[in-house]
């Protein structure tokens, strides 16, 4: 069993940052591809970064591209994403997933991680 906690989320200007964190706890996540998703109101939850295990392989949404990135501490058994440049429609719950793998893959869709966390609320204003 691996536990997720987010934290770093909270009400931003547009075009300012923010740096979200991702605590697990249980196990260590060396050997899980890990990822974050978001779900604004209204609308299904959607992709938005994945790391592989070692983190040097990273995989983004168009929509972010550029302006975040995700990066991973396994010794620290922790996954950060650095928003940068935000907007109002980045506006959304984003939640941390882990999902153990016997090899290095990046996992995108969202039904492939068994774990999540509760999530983290991000406001964008205008």
């Amino acid at each position: 069993q691996v536990q997720l906690v987010e934290s770093g989320g909270g009400l931003v200007q547009a075009g300012g940052s923010l740096r979200l964190s991702c605590a697990a706890s249980g196990r260590s996540i060396s050997n899980y591809a890990m990822g974050w998703f978001r779900q604004a109101p209204g609308k299904e939850r959607e992709f938005v970064a994945a790391i592989s295990w070692s983190g040097d392989s990273a995989r983004y949404a168009d929509f972010v591209k550029g302006r975040f990135t995700i990066s991973r501490d396994n010794a620290k058994n922790m996954v950060y994403l650095q928003m940068n440049s935000l907007k109002p429609e980045d506006t959304a719950i984003y939640y941390c997933a882990a999902d153990w793998r016997v090899t290095p893959v990046i996992v995108t869709t969202e039904y492939e991680y068994e774990y999540w966390g509760k999530g983290t609320q991000v406001t964008v204003s205008s």
